[in-house]
């Protein structure tokens, strides 16, 4: 087994962490509770994909948890998200049900894609997460669409200023990609409110960063070369993240100029579900399983949160009843019909195609939006 050296970096900074107050108690409950449903979801995952109940590419997130939960809870709720292919987490920080994006890994029609696009492409359009993205780097340039769009609405339909920030994930391995430069020049240019965040856990695929990428330590001296605000932020501890990011989305937002972060992170599991890892030792991955990011807040919880062990505990329960009942309720959920071959190709009827409609979950919103407002 070949022992990769990390590459040499700079200290892990955060903006501004002495003016940035941490959210109250509930907040911080809250964040420990979607960090650990991101982890069983996986989990659960893991095993589906073991038991061929999930078919194609799985890319799970254990270790990023903190990532995901700390940089969207540092947003408002209709501030657009975006990421790559290792989206579970971001889906679900967001408000994605868990039962239908485990339907989405099952193949089947009560996913938020009618089972269509698997675990690569989870989408929800009401909690403003658009996708995650199977082509490396290509989220890039949708992250600067989706900020042009805001704010074209913001400035020239509505208000005249700024009032939105996008999130535009990325792993590591993305960085060297030309539409991932052409997207952050343009967003330079353009002026547009997006933050480009690179889930930098040190391997592109099996490949450490270092072997693949000139100066690997310091990727933030590419924003210098578009003029860009730029952080290194520590990835594996939520607070770090919320305090990191907090300043950078005000900052973003109030001046409608985009930011770069490398956001310092490590994935526990491999790429994929097909990866054996022998790129990395078993010594490496133990010094950052000590890392968690779950167990860190948790930590800081009972230390500081009026939060117990047995309440840890009881959370941890409640979500594995959760996620199991997901299972279970995706398992139920049919197959998509042969007809569905022909949806959702074009938005209107076209020869032998069948237009488009929005998925069960969403009807489902809609229908209970409804009741509410004729109670």
């Amino acid at each position: 087994m070949t022992t990769t050296t990390m590459p040499k970096t700079d200290q892990v900074t955060t903006p501004s962490t002495a003016q940035t107050p941490l959210p109250d108690a509930d907040t911080l409950r809250k964040w420990l509770r979607d960090m650990m449903l991101i982890r069983e979801f996986e989990v659960r995952s893991m095993q589906a994909y073991q038991n061929k109940l999930a078919g194609g590419f799985l890319h799970v997130y254990n270790g990023q948890e903190a990532v995901a939960v700390g940089c969207i809870g540092a947003l408002r709720p209709d501030d657009p998200v975006i990421t790559a292919y290792r989206d579970h987490g971001h889906a679900l920080a967001r408000g994605m049900d868990p039962k239908v994006g485990m339907a989405e890994l099952f193949g089947r029609i009560g996913g938020c894609a009618k089972g269509k696009g698997g675990s690569m492409h989870f989408f929800d359009a009401e909690h403003h997460m658009y996708g995650g993205h199977g082509i490396v780097g290509a989220q890039a340039p949708l992250g600067a669409g989706l900020a042009f769009a805001t704010k074209y609405r913001d400035e020239v339909m509505g208000s005249s200023k700024n009032n939105h920030v996008t999130l535009c994930f990325m792993g590591d391995g993305a960085i060297n990609q030309g539409a991932v430069h052409e997207a952050m020049n343009l967003a330079a240019v353009l002026s547009l409110p997006v933050i480009f965040i690179v889930e930098n856990n040190f391997y592109a695929m099996g490949t450490a960063i270092d072997r693949s990428t000139a100066a690997a330590g310091h990727i933030c001296d590419r924003a210098a070369g578009y003029e860009m605000e730029s952080a290194v932020v520590d990835g594996m501890d939520v607070l770090e993240v919320y305090r990191g990011m907090k300043p950078l989305v005000d900052y973003c937002r109030e001046t409608s100029k985009p930011v770069f972060v490398d956001m310092r992170c490590y994935r526990f599991k491999g790429h994929s579900m097909s990866d054996p890892r022998k790129y990395r030792t078993h010594d490496e991955e133990a010094k950052w399983e000590l890392e968690d990011p779950i167990e860190r807040l948790a930590a800081h919880l009972q230390g500081a949160g009026g939060v117990t062990a047995e309440d840890t505990k009881a959370m941890a329960k409640t979500v594995r009843q959760e996620i199991r009942a997901a299972v279970d309720w995706a398992k139920q959920s049919p197959e998509p019909p042969i007809e569905e071959l022909y949806h959702d190709v074009y938005v209107d009827r076209w020869g032998p195609y069948t237009g488009t409609s929005v998925p069960s979950f969403m009807q489902r919103r809609s229908s209970d939006r409804e009741q509410t407002n004729d109670a």
